[in-house]
């Protein structure tokens, strides 16, 4: 696809207004986009001598207009490979995950198991590799939870994935180091450029313009390559590990470069780091125990990099122009990096922000630092967190807190660990409920405004000046409603009539 930006006309949309003080027109108007770029909003407008036969003039007969949409927190190749993988999401013990891997082997005996989804924190005890080798005996199993943070392997997969031979998981940061080798195990199938692109079309029918590329295993010339093979759908922040600041670095790339020159779609994006672990684990680095400290190693979890280590790279990143996410889902971690931001000056988010103090989210504020937030995870850990955090839970996804304190929120998905699916986000931060009990700490739910605000990736209401990455909707996404739950059931069933990016359509259900 061409990096050339494009135009268009859009006839008779409906603005739709994204802050409290927004005034859209009162009715349908027509949005010239030219070059990329909207030119012109209003009623009647004519199509300009510069126009093309090759420029479409689209009719939106009344549809609703927004900013495109972002997934600010996706690892997109996980996200691609996981439609071949063993979906484990709903095994309620090791039993239950073992008799899934014994039927997947049973089906295609010759190939490797990946299972991807399980959630062994909410099992009774801990599992072995000795019982998943009697299952499996030579195929190779990697069964990756769901929440990403560790995996468990069968000895022939360790072997394979130059492991220590182990009877328990494989966790935290030695998991992290390991996955990217999983592809001399399945090959790059699953992750093709024609894969990716298959992965952005989806995206893009759901009005997704853009996304943050968190990717253990990406890099610039990966990025490149796909890129040049037609993998170029959509927007993209290719973000780096620590691994490969250097490679960055020598690039002189600094956050928002163009990756390949003269096309800004493919850009720099920040620092990852991983600075706790996780809920399901128990790695996630709290002030005060776990309710089932009595298992654990490090009762109140643990940070993976010390003070002056998460310092030192802030500064550096800083240093070189480049914005920092960091992981942090305990509070102490939260804690912690708030304090490193502000010794060292660097900018960016805090990724997850879980569970949160009150004090620190207004230091958050203080220092402008954004929350990107996965609101799809407060579905899947209520129950947990309510029994290993008990009366915390009150402190968790504390979004309300969080925009009244005047935080920037940057939504997503942090797919695979949800699905990238912005309308799931939007309504699981609407309502914070899946089922028929009341909403998880309503106090802290937004509003549909509030939550299409924090999905644009900071973008205004349409008007003249704005990109031209657009979202044409078949539903008003703020149409009024007389309960949370009634809300959220509107906007899981929001659907797209066609998105631009750059002015190009990438995606239409339009005549």
């Amino acid at each position: 696809m061409s990096a050339e930006p494009t135009s268009v006309l859009l006839r008779n949309a409906r603005l739709v207004p994204l802050a409290p003080g927004d005034a859209p027109p009162d009715g349908p108007v027509d949005v010239l986009v030219e070059h990329g770029q909207v030119t012109a909003v209003g009623p009647g407008l004519s199509r300009p001598g510069s126009f093309t036969s090759a420029d479409p003039t689209v009719e939106a007969d009344g549809r609703w207009l927004v900013p495109g949409l972002w997934d600010q927190h996706v690892h997109l190749a996980q996200w691609t490979l996981s439609s071949g993988r063993v979906d484990l999401a709903g095994a309620r013990s090791p039993e239950a995950a073992l008799a899934m891997v014994k039927e997947r082997i049973d089906e295609y005996p010759d190939l490797p198991v990946i299972g991807w989804g399980h959630r062994s924190a909410g099992w009774e005890r801990d599992v072995t590799v000795t019982e998943l080798d009697e299952v499996s005996g030579e195929t190779p199993v990697v069964l990756i939870s769901g929440d990403g943070h560790h995996a468990w392997l069968n000895t022939i997969a360790l072997l394979h994935l130059a492991m220590p031979v182990r009877d328990s998981v494989v966790r935290e940061a030695e998991w992290f180091a390991a996955y990217p080798r999983l592809a001399t195990l399945v090959g790059n199938d699953g992750t093709s450029p024609e894969a990716y692109r298959r992965t952005m079309d989806h995206a893009a029918s759901m009005g997704v313009v853009g996304v943050t590329d968190f990717e253990f295993s990406g890099g610039a010339t990966e990025w490149i390559e796909r890129w040049s093979e037609g993998a170029d759908v959509l927007r993209v922040r290719m973000s780096t590990y620590a691994e490969g600041l250097d490679d960055v670095l020598s690039r002189g790339l600094r956050t928002g470069d163009p990756i390949i020159g003269g096309d800004p779609r493919l850009t720099m994006g920040p620092l990852k780091i991983i600075s706790d672990g996780s809920l399901n684990t128990r790695t996630a680095w709290c002030c005060e125990p776990y309710g089932d400290a009595h298992r654990l190693e490090y009762p109140s979890g643990q940070p993976n990099l010390s003070g002056d280590e998460l310092r030192d790279l802030l500064a550096k990143a800083h240093a070189h122009g480049l914005e920092v996410a960091c992981h942090a889902i305990g509070d102490a971690a939260v804690h912690q990096a708030l304090k490193s931001y502000e010794e060292t000056g660097a900018r960016g988010s805090i990724e997850h922000a879980q569970m949160v103090n009150r004090a620190d989210v207004a230091k958050m504020a203080q220092l402008g630092i954004r929350a990107s937030i996965q609101p799809a995870h407060l579905l899947d850990d209520r129950d947990l967190t309510e029994r290993i955090w008990g009366e915390r839970s009150a402190r968790c996804f504390a979004f309300r807190w969080m925009l009244d304190d005047g935080v920037t929120l940057a939504m997503g998905s942090d797919a695979p660990v949800s699905r990238l699916d912005p309308w799931l986000a939007m309504a699981a931060a609407v309502h914070r409920s899946a089922d028929e009990r009341e909403a998880w700490h309503g106090e802290q739910a937004l509003t549909q405004q509030e939550v299409l605000s924090a999905s644009v990736d900071g973008r205004p209401m349409v008007g003249e000046g704005s990109l031209g990455d657009l979202a044409l909707l078949d539903h008003d996404p703020l149409a009024p409603f007389d309960t949370p739950a009634d809300a959220a059931t509107h906007l899981l069933g929001v659907t797209v009539a066609g998105t631009w990016v750059a002015g190009r359509e990438v995606y239409s259900t339009l005549d």
